[in-house]
């Protein structure tokens, strides 16, 4: 007897691939497209081919990935994850952020307790689990002391990786049972590569002043780059460089520009009340304008001397305003640090 096919299961089909499609539509694009495979990672492929290579021949060690956000980290175990265990993943690796569950419990119950387990592969191409611990420089000491005896007891059945910005939080006895990588900020060309992969899946209208824009508010940061293009996106048909500065509320170079020729030119009282005005007028933060006019003073032409001092003075001035000190006087600050350099400019040519 053929089977029956009312209009309500048809329906349901449709709403379902409708649903599915909008799930599609609404996922970050950080995650839509992360590196599924070791080839796909953007850069460090030095430190790609040692890994492949060490996972190809089975001999993969605990490792130790450090470095900036947005480098490729996380991606890149991930992408070793499913090489060793294809559709066995989720049985085989145990995945942990360590900002979240940062106590020496978690260690004691969860990562024993899975370390501790005898596997079955199930076709996987590896025997041993893989326990991935994310954000791992939280970990309290007694949490990193506990996970070093768990490394110890369990290296021949459990491969440990550690993932952290800042190795130095690491403590050395983990230090010493990890094979260490360090990943370093993207290069322009990596992340311009990247992005216009993305431009073209998406089919966006990016002109190349968009793109220089998105790659240098990135600083090597792959997540950042990629965030700022699918937020720009939202916000503007056209992804132009004024459209990204907008969107992140960073200043744009021209406004850098124009302010770094009033404190180099203008009077205190002149200089304060315009930048004031275009702070107020564009919504500006103060410590992105210091930012921004120390990568200007970096490209200028100026005596080292003076430059030197003038770079650490902003620094200080920068430092104070991450601490929320007031805006008014961290303003009249970097104005008198201008007017300082610009006396000593002065006497050098004399």
């Amino acid at each position: 007897m053929a089977e029956v096919i009312s209009l309500m299961d048809i329906d349901d089909d449709n709403h379902s691939l409708k649903s599915n499609n909008n799930l599609r539509k609404a996922t970050p694009w950080v995650e839509k497209y992360r590196p599924q495979s070791l080839s796909d990672v953007a850069a460090h492929r030095d430190i790609i081919d040692t890994i492949d290579r060490l996972t190809s021949e089975n001999r993969l060690p605990h490792l130790l990935l450090y470095g900036p956000p947005g480098t490729g980290k996380t991606s890149t175990i991930l992408a070793v994850a499913r090489k060793l265990y294809g559709s066995q993943m989720h049985n085989l690796v145990l995945e942990l952020n360590a900002s979240d569950e940062r106590g020496i419990d978690v260690v004691r119950q969860q990562i024993q307790d899975f370390a501790s387990t005898q596997s079955f592969s199930f076709g996987a191409k590896a025997s041993v689990k893989l326990v991935l611990l994310d954000e791992a420089d939280a970990m309290t000491k007694d949490a990193q002391f506990a996970l070093r005896r768990v490394i110890e007891k369990y290296t021949k059945s459990t491969r440990f990786a550690l993932i952290c910005n800042h190795v130095n939080k690491i403590i050395p006895a983990l230090q010493s049972r990890c094979t260490r990588f360090r990943f370093a900020p993207l290069d322009a060309i990596n992340v311009s590569e990247r992005l216009k992969h993305v431009i073209q899946a998406e089919r966006l209208d990016v002109p190349e002043c968009g793109l220089k824009a998105l790659v240098r508010l990135s600083n090597g940061d792959m997540r950042k780059a990629l965030n700022i293009l699918q937020s720009t996106h939202m916000a503007s048909q056209q992804i132009t460089e004024e459209a990204v500065y907008l969107c992140t509320g960073n200043p744009l170079p021209k406004d850098i520009e124009q302010i770094s020729h009033w404190l180099l030119n203008e009077s205190f009282a002149v200089s304060f009340r315009r930048i004031s005005e275009m702070k107020t007028r564009k919504g500006l933060a103060l410590v992105d304008i210091v930012r921004e006019v120390t990568m200007f003073v970096f490209k200028i032409k100026m005596q080292s001397g003076v430059r030197v001092q003038l770079i650490n003075d902003l620094a200080d001035i920068e430092y104070r305003l991450s601490f929320g000190c007031n805006d008014k006087l961290q303003l009249g600050s970097l104005i008198s640090t201008f007017t300082r350099a610009r006396s000593a400019l002065v006497a050098a040519a004399k």
